[in-house]
């Protein structure tokens, strides 16, 4: 064994007498952890036994990002936790008790709005909580007065915050609407401020709660996401539009462009809530155009005027597009099933429902040769995929024919043997031995 190893480790400095000195360190370095976590918490010892909303259980407290950062109650509140007197709550220690709401807001930014002290913790959160706030609608209330608008404990939670990444929290992305809609679906609170308590109702019927809540896409809309957090305020009239392009640009650019930008403008109506609604959106359609009982065209238009006309006809094409690739596809499938390969034929039908999306997209436009543009180009591949699988069918049939012919001959050559071989076999059975 090499000289100064033991076991492939290092020897501890000055023998056994060092090994000693190492684990004599050891153990006060565990015995001092050991203490640190099991802290008196007086707070805790006290609140654990209260009924709410007064009590605090340490399962709760372990589990708030505060504390695992290593804050205690004494840091919000004030106190000694560390003592189980009258002193655990004396103004010497610096007690506060039970904090105002109209307090919460400056005492949750002694620390989230100090830069230095933030970055010990967490450099990437930012630090301008309040000053959003303050210029929210429930900031504005609030500093007139208003202690019943929401302050931070009413969304983050009080004892038991987590942060925004951890699915357990209030305000993760999949939870949010729900925390909102515990004040905005409460009639009784939103009657002093005449506001509709029917949002979240919609928000949980529209494609964007689907997109979020069904299919997982954290990525999808929420309350916050059109309305903002900290800083929280309905868009105006004038900006709906440009809430709403953060996502859907490409629309935005081609509504921009179109006569509806300044036919609304004019009457001061939304651009895009106009036909989508705000909360409730539901998945657009090709019914919406038209002239159908879901037409939200009929809603400025009659029959007879020119946007009535060209809705019409634009739903005609696009619902003709959509027939075209239906029977296209339908081909194709019986003769893939029928053993064809049709493969670049299937490809292109990716392109023609592309067309067809581009199409749709298009119709922010309100400008019929660029929608036809994209209609005539998806129609094109789609009658030639439909070629390609009426040929390919009439190649699948041509080859059954070939089969079963071929079939046929093999079975009269067959029998044709059979028979030969039994008029040899009578002719050698008839003659004398």
């Amino acid at each position: 064994m090499p000289t100064g190893l033991n076991n492939g480790f290092a020897k501890p400095p000055g023998g056994r007498r060092g090994s000693l000195r190492w684990l004599l360190a050891a153990a006060f370095l565990l015995a001092g952890t050991s203490l640190w976590a099991q802290a008196p918490n007086s707070c805790l010892d006290c609140h654990s036994a209260l009924d709410p909303p007064q009590q605090v259980t340490p399962e709760q407290f372990a589990a708030d990002i505060h504390a695992q950062k290593g804050l205690t109650c004494a840091s919000c509140h004030g106190g000694d936790p560390t003592k189980d007197d009258d002193q655990a709550m004396s103004k010497a220690a610096g007690f506060r008790g039970k904090i105002k709401r109209s307090q919460v807001p400056e005492l949750c930014a002694s620390c989230h709005s100090d830069g230095a002290f933030m970055r010990k913790f967490n450099p990437s959160l930012r630090t301008d909580q309040l000053a959003q706030y303050k210029t929210s609608v429930h900031g504005q209330r609030l500093a007139k007065g208003d202690d019943r608008v929401a302050v931070c404990t009413d969304c983050h939670s009080v004892h038991d915050i987590r942060p925004a990444a951890d699915s357990r929290s209030s305000v993760h992305p999949l939870n949010v609407a729900a925390t909102c809609s515990r004040c905005h679906s409460d009639s009784k609170r939103m009657k002093p401020y005449s506001i509709p308590t029917d949002q979240f109702a919609g928000y949980s019927a529209s494609v964007h709660h689907e997109a979020l809540v069904v299919r997982g896409d954290l990525s999808a809309p929420t309350c916050t996401t059109c309305h903002g957090n900290h800083g929280a305020a309905p868009p105006g009239v004038a900006s709906v539009e440009n809430v709403c392009s953060n996502c859907h640009a490409f629309q935005a650019q081609l509504f921009d462009a179109s006569p509806h930008k300044a036919a609304f403008a004019a009457v001061s109506m939304p651009g895009c809530v106009t036909c989508h609604s705000n909360h409730r959106i539901q998945h657009p359609t090709d019914a919406m155009l038209g002239t159908g009982p879901q037409s939200v065209c009929t809603n400025c238009h009659s029959e007879g005027d020119a946007g009535f006309k060209v809705a019409g006809a634009t739903q005609q094409k696009l619902s003709g597009l959509e027939a075209a690739i239906g029977r296209a596809d339908e081909v194709l499938d019986r003769a893939e099933s029928g053993g064809m390969n049709v493969s670049q034929a299937k490809l292109s039908q990716a392109q023609a429902r592309d067309a067809l999306t581009k199409a749709r997209v298009s119709i922010h436009s309100v400008t019929v040769d660029r929608i036809l543009q994209d209609v005539q180009a998806g129609a094109k591949l789609a009658e030639q995929n439909l070629a390609a699988g009426n040929q390919a069918l009439a190649d699948r049939d041509y080859r059954r024919w070939g089969l079963g012919i071929s079939l046929i001959v093999i079975l009269v050559t067959i029998a044709g043997l059979w028979l030969y071989i039994r008029e040899i076999e009578g002719r050698n059975r008839s003659r004398p031995a």
